[in-house]
C-alpha cells in the first residue's frame, strides 16, 4: 500500500459520497472516479476498519455490522436492509467475510473471476487487525484439499519452434495505447499499474523475452511449483529491464505490462478461473479511457525440462488472450463445488 493509492481511494470515496449511489448501483470497472480497484479498496478499508471491535456480537449480527461499517468506509448510505443478491456490494462487485479462523467458506456459488472477496481478519478479542481483498482467481489456487479443480486448462496445438510470436499484434483495444518506441523500465516496478507511456507492444515483449530460451535455473522440489514460477518470473522481469523482481501474486503476473507468465514442465496449462479470451473487464483503472479486458492480456508461455536439478527453458510462445485458443486446445475441468471451503495459509494476512 502506498500513500498515493490511499489518496486515490480517499478521493473516490468522496466521489461516491457525493453521487448518492447505493451499493447496488452499477459502476463500470475501471471508472476513474467511482470504481475502487482491489489495491484502493484494500487501502481505504484497512485505514478505516482496523481497530474496530465486534466483541459480544452474534455471528449473524457481526456479518451485518461488517457490511454496515464497510458501507460507511466507502461513502455509501446504509440500506434499510441488505438484499440477498450476489455479490452483496453489487456496484463494486465484492462480498465481505469476517475471518477469525483460517477456514474461508463460500456458500451456494462458484468462485467468480470478476468478484472480489473482502476478507476481514479479527483476532481472538474480535478486533479487526487486517483487511485483505482478493479475487476468485486468487482464491482458487489456495485450495489444498483436492476438492477444487481448475476450471480452464489447455494444451499447445501449434507448430513447435524454439520461439514464436503467435499474435502478430496486440488487440485493437491495446494498439492505441502501447508504445511504438523503446522503453526504459528500470525506474518502474512490475507491480505498477499500466500506463500508456509505459506499455510495451507484444512485438517488443517477444523480442526481449525470446532470449530466455536456453537459460536455466534451480529446480525446487516437484511440490514447489510456485517457487519455480517465481524464478522464471524473475528472469522475465530482468529481461524486460526492471531493476528487481516484484510480485503480488495476482493476475496478471507482470501487471505493469499486462503480461501473464506460465512455466510448463508438462503439456497441460492450468488457467484457473480465468479464460484467456474472456471479454470481462480487468480490475484496473482505465488507461486513456480504455477499459482493459482479460482478453487484452498477453500470455508468455515458457516450456522447459528438468535436467540435473535445473529447469532448462526450451520453448517460448507469446499470444494475446483473444488469440489464445487459436493456438492452444481447451479442455474443461470439473465444476467447482457449491460449498467451497478454503484453508487460508497461516501467513495469508501478513503482507
Amino acid at each position: 500500500m502506498t500513500l498515493n493509492t490511499l489518496e486515490i481511494a480517499t478521493t473516490k470515496v468522496q466521489n461516491i459520497s457525493s453521487s448518492n449511489l447505493s451499493i447496488y448501483d452499477h459502476i463500470d470497472i475501471g471508472d476513474s472516479k467511482l470504481w475502487l480497484t482491489s489495491e484502493e479498496l484494500s487501502a481505504i478499508l484497512n485505514k478505516k476498519l482496523v481497530g474496530y471491535s465486534f466483541e459480544g456480537l452474534a455471528l449473524r449480527t457481526r456479518s451485518k455490522v461488517a457490511k454496515e461499517i464497510v458501507c460507511e468506509a466507502l461513502g455509501y448510505p446504509l440500506p434499510s436492509s441488505f438484499k440477498k443478491v450476489q455479490p452483496r456490494f453489487t456496484g463494486q462487485q465484492f462480498d465481505t467475510y469476517v475471518q477469525k479462523s483460517n477456514n474461508l467458506q463460500v456458500w451456494n456459488e462458484e468462485l467468480d473471476v470478476e468478484r472480489r472477496y473482502v476478507l476481514i481478519r479479527i483476532n481472538q478479542n474480535s478486533i479487526i487487525t487486517k483487511v485483505k481483498v482478493v479475487t476468485g482467481s486468487d482464491l482458487v489456487v489456495l485450495d489444498t484439499t483436492g476438492k477444487l479443480t481448475q476450471k480452464y486448462q489447455a494444451k499447445y496445438s501449434g507448430t513447435v519452434e524454439e520461439a514464436l510470436l503467435l499474435s502478430k499484434s496486440d488487440t485493437d483495444n491495446l494498439q492505441a495505447i502501447v508504445s511504438e518506441g523503446n522503453l526504459d523500465l528500470s525506474n518502474y516496478s512490475p507491480t505498477n499499474s499500466p500506463q500508456k507511456s509505459q506499455l510495451l507492444s507484444i512485438e517488443q515483449l517477444y523480442a526481449s523475452l525470446k532470449n530466455i530460451v536456453g537459460k536455466e535455473f534451480d529446480a525446487p522440489e516437484a511440490d514447489q511449483e510456485r517457487k519455480r514460477g517465481d524464478l522464471l518470473h524473475s528472469l522475465v522481469c530482468k529481461a524486460l529491464g526492471y531493476k528487481e523482481f516484484n510480485d503480488h501474486g495476482t493476475f496478471p503476473d507482470v501487471k505493469h505490462q499486462l503480461l501473464e507468465v506460465k512455466l510448463q514442465t508438462s503439456p497441460t496449462i492450468d488457467l484457473g478461473l480465468i479464460c484467456p479470451d474472456s471479454e470481462s473487464k480487468l480490475d484496473i483503472n482505465k488507461i486513456e479511457q480504455t477499459q482493459i479486458r482479460h482478453c487484452d492480456v498477453r500470455y508468455a508461455i515458457f516450456y522447459g525440462s528438468i535436467e540435473n536439478k535445473k529447469v532448462v527453458i526450451s520453448n517460448f510462445y507469446i499470444v494475446t488472450g483473444t488469440k489464445f485458443f487459436e493456438h492452444f486446445s481447451r479442455f474443461e475441468g470439473k465444476v467447482l463445488n457449491k460449498k467451497i471451503q478454503i484453508p487460508l495459509p497461516t501467513n495469508f494476512f501478513n503482507d
